[in-house]
């Protein structure tokens, strides 16, 4: 437990952010999730709409540095070839 006042408020920060972070991920993991169905189902419109929305999220994720960019282009890409072998 914190003991000095600017340790306190560090904690509370870190609380705070830790909150929002949880978020941004989890709508990154459901957007991955509907993803991975349209691709079970061979539906292609709605994988590119599903992988459009998983783009946007984790876009977001990466300009918040919850997430690295590398990340982020190693993932689509591996999701769009997925796309193309339908």
């Amino acid at each position: 437990m914190a003991n000095h006042k600017s340790a306190k408020k560090r904690s509370r920060q870190s609380e705070a952010a830790k909150a929002i972070n949880v978020q941004y991920l989890s709508k990154i993991r459901t957007n991955l999730n509907s993803f991975d169905s349209a691709i079970k189902s061979k539906n292609i419109e709605e994988a590119n709409k599903s992988l459009s929305k998983l783009n946007s999220s984790m876009a977001k994720a990466v300009k918040r540095g919850i997430i690295k960019k590398q990340m982020l282009s190693r993932k689509l890409s591996s999701l769009s070839s997925q796309i193309k072998k339908i």
